[in-house]
């Protein structure tokens, strides 16, 4: 199941038909997606973040006394509620951050993260560390514009996260770019195919996270 840790019903419409898409390429099961019933529109500042976490944490729970579900994916790329997740049921859990992280560092390559959340820049730099890959960090780039205004003009988006991508690559030297937002998947999608360094898409990558889990 993959929980939207925002209110958007559209944006669960749209990563849940992306995690679809690539579990069906893995041979894995399908995706039911939910999306928190109380929060935010978006995750764009820390305090965000924080107020997402129950909510993630009783839709996982939910899911879990249910009992049809065999696995959950945090639909955020700051994974908020997913080790109160991990910590309260026995589901495999992944979250889009950690996943396009540790995917994007394998075998110590250097990485960035383009964004559309600078109030998240800290939080991002943090988990970065959390996760034992500030070596191979190479920083953040942020595009221009608020996130809100952003997410209304999808062609606008995609130029300027086109435009961070590349300043990761040319500027900071990253040989893999993460694309930092569950929101942004498909501007992510689309970047893998007119960028040349390697874009890291989130939801795929926790998709492919969870397919392993679930073989191991």
């Amino acid at each position: 199941m993959l929980i939207n840790p925002n209110t958007s019903t559209a944006t669960t419409a749209m990563m849940t038909a992306i995690a679809r898409r690539t579990l069906r390429e893995l041979g894995a099961a399908t995706v039911r997606g939910v999306t928190v019933s109380r929060g935010p529109g978006m995750l764009t500042d820390p305090a965000a973040l924080r107020a997402a976490a129950p909510e993630v944490l009783a839709a996982g729970l939910r899911a879990a006394a249910e009992g049809d579900c065999a696995a959950l994916l945090v639909g955020a790329f700051g994974d908020p509620g997913l080790a109160e997740l991990r910590a309260a049921t026995d589901l495999p859990a992944a979250g889009l951050g950690e996943a396009a992280l540790l995917e994007a560092a394998a075998g110590g390559r250097p990485f960035g993260i383009a964004t559309t959340t600078p109030l998240l820049a800290d939080a991002i730099a943090e988990r970065v560390v959390s996760l034992g890959l500030a070596d191979r960090y190479t920083g953040v780039r942020l595009t221009a514009g608020s996130p809100e205004r952003l997410s209304a003009d999808p062609a606008l988006l995609l130029d300027r996260l086109e435009r961070a991508v590349r300043a990761c690559a040319e500027r900071d030297g990253a040989r893999a770019v993460v694309i930092g937002g569950g929101p942004l998947g498909e501007a992510a999608d689309e970047l893998r195919a007119r960028c040349a360094v390697e874009v890291v898409a989130p939801i795929p990558a926790a998709c492919r996270a969870l397919a392993r889990l679930l073989t191991a």
